[in-house]
């Protein structure tokens, strides 16, 4: 693992600077149509060379209906722009590109489904299937409206929105003695050896997958994709190494985007501002095919639509729907984000239409007790933080610069724990851990914990990035939870050690383990969820161009015991600068007929830092019962970001936000009226 040092240096050891004797490198020919039926290929490789189908591993992924099941490359039929159909191997990159030119597919084109909301009384995208709806989800108890003093409803949308990374995918395969080894950059190696495993009808144990340094991730790279299994495929069937790096455009049109829900939200309530029942009704774009995380999605944004207020009646449908869109994927939040925008929102409705401060309504409807909520999420105590919250960062000061406010439960993927492996060795420390680290410092909070359970000078201590030949199993770096189980995985792998010294020499001395050496493998798995508070403030000023600058931008989050503050307080600020950018800019858009308008980051955007403000972090460092004190932080900021600039923009130019990415020309059409 390149140190920080060597990355910022431009030395780190990327999947793109990996060359092999006789490598090949793969470029893949992709559907220029969002549907369509393919009606001949000549030349590449196609379904025929390889008849395989996608395996769901990863972040929120479910296992994929027989029939609807993703085609490594497409058979028959193209289901969305950018899908795989064909692929060529050349000597580099460029010739690779010169050869896909003379791949020649026809395809006869399809009226495509775009439209989520459409979808569920559209004819089926599959002929099969009686309607677009692939599983309905229902959460909570329905219930009477009649006798309720106020009712408000909203329609929101959280479009699709793009992850861009600095570094996109990437992928290296080799294949010799019956053995495959992959380089890629990834959050879990294990769910990339896994996925393979399935995909090629290879036994695990003859598959070898190791982490490269990793430009950022946000949850893109957690499963597994098409290309990477075509690589593998190649690999094992020329016996020549194959490299596959993304270009940005194939990022912009075949990588899974996030967000991509939509709500109708009614809020019943009195007159005094406390909410008395929520129903809801949500539509995740779940793509073309089963088997990504809109299963999933539905059902977690349906669970925490109550967000952290206690409202004793709740009911939720949720539909994840087929459309003609790459397979949603989890984006930085995945399912947080897109939930809490939607009560937020029916908040501030609520507060405006009873001509109250929205903050005041947030603490009416706030209890300083734990409990479950009817749609099933744990909510901790949360009043004394809201008012700390409102306190510390100066809402009542601000008022007249009209803030925006968010308040937000962060929950988690606290289950199914996590592993580590802790190796000493030549008076050094090697640490593995099952979620594989892009970007966050794990490397901070190992030594750390490995110095506070073995005395070991930080020095010695060394985070190895992700090898399954090293670290037996594991599950990922995704969800906030690797300060939480995989630093307990640390923790509980140092007591061991410890442990078994002592039994063994009968006294405890670092310098002599250090001599001595050891290997302890830990799966550590804790009980319930570990969920956790927070809110975000952010005022803004908006010019008659209706391009918005953001001037304040303040967190307020409850991260347990912070074990590398430094590390937290650079998560947070760059969240808030996502949280930011998916606000304004970074929307996936696609024509009526299927066509990406939006292949470039000139066209999609993403925000410079000329269009970012300073950020006010501030922790509320309450421990947690694990023995680490850790709790979550990681997606906070795209949660609570969004919610609060949303807010704030409204306040500002008086027009109401219920969709993001918010469109300048949005702004400065209802702005001139």
């Amino acid at each position: 693992m390149s140190t920080i040092e060597e990355i910022v240096q431009g030395k780190g050891k990327f999947v793109d600077d990996i060359v092999l004797p006789g490598m090949q490198h793969m470029s893949v020919i992709r559907s220029n149509y969002s549907r369509g039926k393919i009606l001949g290929i000549s030349g590449g490789y196609t379904f025929k060379d390889f008849p395989a189908y996608m395996s769901s591993v990863g972040e929120g992924a479910s296992e994929g209906e027989k029939n609807m099941r993703e085609p490594v490359l497409a058979d028959k039929y193209v289901n969305y722009i950018g899908e795989p159909v064909a692929a060529v191997l050349g000597k580099n990159r460029y010739e690779a590109e010169d050869l896909s030119e003379k791949v020649e597919i026809e395809i006869e084109p399809l009226t495509p489904m775009m439209d989520p909301e459409k979808s569920i009384d559209a004819p089926p995208v599959y002929p099969y299937m009686k309607s677009n709806i692939y599983k309905k989800v229902t959460l909570g108890r329905d219930f009477r409206t009649d006798g309720f003093e106020v009712e408000i409803e909203g329609h929101f949308n959280n479009r699709r929105v793009a992850t861009n990374p600095i570094e996109p995918r990437g992928i290296v395969a080799a294949y010799e003695d019956n053995q495959l080894t992959v380089w890629i950059s990834t959050q879990s190696v294990h769910s990339i050896k896994e996925g393979l495993s399935e995909v090629l009808s290879m036994p695990e144990d003859n598959i070898r997958v190791i982490q490269a340094d990793t430009g950022g991730a946000f949850g893109l790279k957690g499963g597994l994709y098409s290309e990477y299994a075509l690589a593998a495929f190649l690999a094992k069937k020329t016996g020549k190494p194959v490299k596959w790096i993304e270009s940005r455009r194939e990022h912009l049109m075949a990588s899974r985007p996030g967000r991509g829900t939509s709500a109708f939200v009614k809020l019943y309530a009195n007159r005094s501002g406390r909410i008395l029942g929520m129903k809801g009704k949500v539509i995740v774009d779940s793509g073309a095919y089963s088997g990504g995380s809109g299963e999933f999605a539905a059902r977690f944004v349906g669970m925490q639509m109550t967000g952290p207020y206690k409202i004793e009646n709740a009911y939720v449908e949720a539909y994840p729907v087929f459309t003609n869109k790459v397979v949603q994927g989890p984006y930085r939040g995945a399912g947080r984000p897109e939930a809490h925008f939607f009560i937020e929102r029916m908040i501030d409705m609520l507060a405006d239409k009873l001509k109250m401060d929205p903050v005041d309504v947030r603490l009416i409807n706030t209890v300083n007790s734990e409990f479950k909520s009817p749609l099933g999420m744990d909510v901790p105590p949360a009043k004394e933080f809201l008012e700390e919250a409102i306190s510390k960062l100066n809402y009542r000061k601000l008022y007249k610069e009209k803030p925006g406010f968010a308040f937000f439960v962060l929950v988690p993927a606290f289950q199914p724990g996590e592993t580590a492996r802790i190796k000493i060795e030549n008076n050094e420390v090697k640490v593995w851990l099952g979620g594989n680290t892009h970007g966050q410092r794990h490397d901070i909070f190992v030594k750390t914990l490995v110095n506070e359970g073995l005395g070991i000078n930080r020095d010695l201590v060394h985070l190895q990035l992700g090898d399954t030949s090293m670290l037996k199993s594991g599950i990922g770096s995704w969800g906030s939870r690797s300060a939480m189980v995989g630093g307990m995985a640390v923790h509980e792998a140092c007591k061991k050690i410890k442990q078994a010294f002592i039994a063994k020499n009968g006294i405890y001395s670092a310098d002599a383990l250090l001599k001595e050496g050891a290997d302890e493998f830990v799966h550590w798995r804790g009980e319930g969820t570990m969920n956790s508070l927070g809110c975000n403030l952010v005022t803004c000023e908006v010019n008659d161009r209706g391009q918005v600058k953001v001037k304040e931008c303040a967190a307020y989050y409850d991260v347990g015991r912070a074990l590398s503050p430094e590390v937290v307080r650079g998560q947070v600020s760059g969240g808030m600068a996502q949280g930011i950018g998916q606000t304004l800019y970074e929307e996936i858009m696609y024509s009526d007929d299927g066509q990406l308008l939006t292949a470039s980051i000139a066209d999609a955007g993403v925000p410079i830092a000329s269009q970012l403000p300073e950020y006010k972090v501030l922790l509320s460092n309450t421990r947690s019962n694990l023995a680490t004190g850790a709790k979550g932080v990681g997606e906070s900021p795209t949660i609570g970001v969004p919610i609060a600039l949303s807010r704030a923009i409204e306040n500002v130019t008086g027009v109401k936000i219920t969709e993001t990415p918010i469109r300048q020309e949005l702004l400065l059409r209802s702005m001139k009226h």
